[in-house]
């Protein structure tokens, strides 16, 4: 029998294999395709095949299991190629994305879609083939068309850019189809990567250089030709210095040009080579701790060593300013000389850079970035780098969660209170903390999570032992916490118009600045004026696809909405009534910036919002100019809130805490807190005792003596207490359901309707449903039901299968066929 037979037999005999595959689109499960015999041993879980699903549509999908269950509903297609020798993605991390799908109520490829970098999803082009059918008379077709026919006739295929390069046109698709419906070509999806990888030209010495008295005998012979012989002498420095020389570094130190290294080339001297490289440039490595923990802090460092022997996770609750990053620092020294990889996460790439350069001082190049400012390039080596082991320490924001760790060791989760841990849109709407937890259960790693503030949830978890607690409540150097004190606004502030800055505040920035002391004032809201209101008969500008007033930004002169980021042109006539009086009202921290040049003249004054920092490195390099003391007075939204460390800061103001106290939401005054106590915290860090003052009308609310004497147990306290009233998490879980259509009596239409399907079941674990305060964003019109349920596993997933089954059984009405259903687990 011949090898062909053979194999041919062999693949008789052997049940037909099929793949389940994940691929970038929100089907609630995921589909089947058949293994052709030839692509059977090449194909991997965790590897990437080629898949069509419905016309000649392409997607490079991840193989979730290979199995010999042949689907009964439909007859599966074949994959058409596998992309990978070797899986893209680890087992855990699979399983990861399954735990978020379920937990979320998502789909896989919704969370394949978050996971994978750009790069590796591909995309799909669109390629036109000749229809050979259709032969070689193109008289009945236009210009456009025959010169596209004869191309294709030529060519035999042809790709959507070389279309548009032929009829110089980007607009092509009238002719494209009109090539369709006249049967010459048909359409077919290719699936391509734009990954390349990154060439650098390195020089290096010739062979026969090597040799040290040639070489001498070389350099004797090149002082007649001083250009070449400086350029070379700038090689051999380099060389030294560096062990490797690039083509750019050797042309910018010699101050040469292109042609005088081809001298050098065109003699034998040196010789040019490309060499793949990568896109970030990293330090040498290192491992190497120049600090002494204090007493307090190798206490805590010990005690949370005990806790994660015993437990998966620890909460340290440090105050602020205790020292929690150098035992972090610590921690991950000694596991990064075991092998081990870390992933350090910060809520936000705002928190990333500072907390970077100190642990490049400690680590050099075992650090590694991951977050959204990279480019898909950049992303892509670094997910490689992370796959191989390569990479270390991982900082990130909550993205690097998906990165592919080989032998990961320990998930750190800083500020693990902050809200900028829940994805919000699009799906997967997943908390990065909990996710986190999950995912290292998977890796048999453990889970440290810090805050000054921790969250509800959190500290519940670590008072009922689900947690290991460790906690440490005196800063660093024994400094006193910051003194705080309550300015009462309403003595100072007219009846129209808040104060920006009383007095009193005032005073004490031109105390602090005397003594040479930064400042910094907190306001959260950017812009320079929330709103503007008519004069003669109060109408205010509004967006036109949102229901939320219209922020002045003065620097660009222009309103601009918030939620939907349209931007429109400045009003100066009232649509109302026709007068050319508006009046600005509230603040933002452009007209507190405006405010504090006029009182303080001479003064640097920075602000750090979203519109300060657009930039890659604009962040970066505010901050680095606040911390060498260019800025005295830093003007901030949250983003000077979280976990930065000025050692020269001895004020901080908080502006308008009756806004922040204000919200209509469970969770108010857990965010009020930790918001002004975050805030709080960047007072006094080092030396001497700071000093808070907190501007607000309502000077009698709870939470500010919490505030005032830093006694995060006492607002604990009464904060759960309340919870446990009321039925709110940690006592409850929570699943909102958010409902959008355009049109608004749709919407509420489909609610009520969803309602009445739901509430036979449900009823009594329902509220609402009702509009939100803002009930329309990007002329969407909102409706809101929420689940409050008791923390029962198996009524959570049966109350998240009836969710999915109603809204099925919503899109049945034809009239409801378009209205979006959000499902979101834990909001915040």
């Amino acid at each position: 029998m011949t090898d062909t037979n053979h194999t041919r037999k062999l693949f008789e005999t052997e049940p037909a294999a099929y793949v389940e595959v994940v691929i970038p689109l929100a089907l609630p499960k995921n589909y089947t395709w058949s293994v052709p015999p030839d692509l059977l041993a090449a194909v991997k879980p965790g590897c990437r095949v080629e898949v069509v699903l419905g016309k000649n549509k392409k997607y490079a999908g991840v193989v979730k299991r290979i199995h010999h269950d042949k689907p009964e509903a439909f007859e599966p297609k074949d994959i058409l190629n596998v992309l990978d020798t070797e899986p893209i993605v680890f087992p855990e991390q699979q399983r990861l994305w399954e735990w978020m799908a379920s937990y979320y109520s998502c789909s896989e490829g919704e969370v394949m879609q978050a996971a994978l970098p750009t790069h590796l999803k591909l995309s799909s082009e669109t390629v036109l083939l000749y229809n050979e059918e259709a032969g070689e008379d193109f008289s009945g077709l236009d210009e456009d068309e025959f010169l596209v026919a004869e191309a294709l006739l030529i060519k035999n295929e042809l790709k959507l850019a070389e279309v548009q390069q032929i009829l110089d046109a980007t607009h092509v698709y009238p002719v494209i189809k009109r090539l369709i419906e006249k049967k010459i070509c048909f359409v077919w999806e290719e699936l391509k990567s734009n990954y390349k990888e990154k060439k650098e030209s390195y020089v290096l010495l010739s062979p026969e250089y090597h040799n040290e008295e040639k070489l001498a005998e070389l350099i004797n012979k090149k002082s007649k030709a001083p250009k070449q012989m400086e350029l070379l002498l700038a090689f051999l420095h380099l060389m030294k210095t560096q062990g490797e020389v690039t083509q750019n570094d050797l042309l910018k130190k010699a101050g040469a040009s292109l042609s005088q290294l081809k001298g050098l080339i065109q003699k034998d001297v040196v010789r040019v080579e490309k060499r793949s490289t990568d896109r970030i440039k990293y330090l040498p490595k290192i491992v190497q701790l120049d600090f002494t923990l204090s007493e307090a802090q190798q206490r805590a460092a010990r005690q949370v060593d005990e806790v994660l022997s015993q437990k998966q996770v620890c909460l340290l609750h440090g105050v602020t300013a205790s020292g929690k990053t150098l035992i972090y620092i610590s921690l991950i020294a000694g596991l990064v000389k075991q092998g081990k990889q870390v992933l350090y996460m910060l809520p936000e790439i705002a928190l990333t850079s500072q907390i970077i350069r100190r642990l490049q001082h400690f680590f050099g190049g075992h650090i590694t970035v991951y977050h959204s400012k990279f480019n898909h390039s950049e992303r892509l080596e670094i997910w490689n780098k992370v796959k191989s082991g390569e990479a270390k320490i991982i900082v990130g924001a909550r993205s690097s969660l998906f990165l592919p760790f080989k032998d990961l060791g320990l998930i750190i989760c800083d500020e693990e209170h902050d809200t900028s841990f829940k994805q919000q849109d699009p799906a997967p709407r997943y908390h990065a903390r909990d996710a986190a937890i999950y995912y290292a259960s998977l890796h048999h790693a453990k889970v440290l999570l810090g805050s000054a503030t921790p969250s509800m949830e959190t500290y519940f978890n670590a008072m009922s032992g689900k947690y290991g607690l460790v906690e440490l409540l005196e800063r660093f150097g024994q400094v006193e916490l910051p003194k705080t004190e309550i300015i009462d606004t309403k003595k100072a502030s007219s009846v129209r118009n808040k104060i920006i800055i009383t007095p009193f505040l005032k005073d004490a920035i031109e105390g602090s600045l005397s003594q040479g002391k930064q400042v910094i004032l907190f306001q959260n809201k950017r812009g320079y004026s929330p709103y503007q209101v008519c004069q003669a008969c109060g109408w205010i500008p509004h967006c036109r696809y949102c229901d939320v007033s219209l922020t002045y930004h003065k620097l660009s002169n222009k309103l601009q909405c918030h939620y939907c980021g349209t931007v429109y042109p400045m009003i100066s006539t009232c649509q109302a009534c026709g007068n050319h009086h508006f009046v600005q009202h509230n603040f933002g921290t452009e007209r507190i910036e405006e405010s504090l040049q006029e009182q303080f003249p001479g003064v640097n004054i920075g602000r750090m919002d979203v519109d300060a920092v657009r930039g890659k490195n604009a962040h970066d390099t505010l901050i680095q100019s606040f911390e060498q003391k260019s800025i005295d007075i830093l003007v901030g939204t949250q983003m000077v809130v979280k976990g930065l460390d000025f050692e020269n800061v001895e004020l901080v103001g908080i502006l308008d805490a009756d806004a922040i106290l204000g919200f209509t939401d469970f969770r108010v005054n857990e965010r009020a807190f930790q918001l002004m106590e975050q805030v709080s915290g960047r007072a006094g860090r080092k030396e001497k005792q700071g000093l808070v003052m907190i501007q607000v009308r309502n000077t009698a609310h709870p939470v500010l003596e919490c505030v005032q004497q830093h006694d995060f147990k006492l607002f604990y306290k009464t904060e759960i207490d309340n919870r446990q009233r009321f039925f709110y998490p940690p006592y409850a879980r929570l699943i909102k359901l958010t409902f959008k259509h355009k049109f608004n009596n749709i919407v509420v239409e489909a609610a009520e309707h969803y309602n009445s399907i739901v509430q036979p079941k449900w009823g009594k674990y329902l509220i609402g449903p009702a509009q939100p305060v803002v009930n329309r964003v990007r002329n969407q019109f909102l409706m809101e039901l929420l689940f409050k349920l008791p923390k029962d596993s198996a009524l959570i997933s049966q109350a998240k299968q009836s969710i999915e089954e109603s809204t099925a059984q919503l899109h049945q009405d034809k009239k409801f066929r378009s209205v979006a259903v959000i499902v979101d687990v834990d909001p915040l």
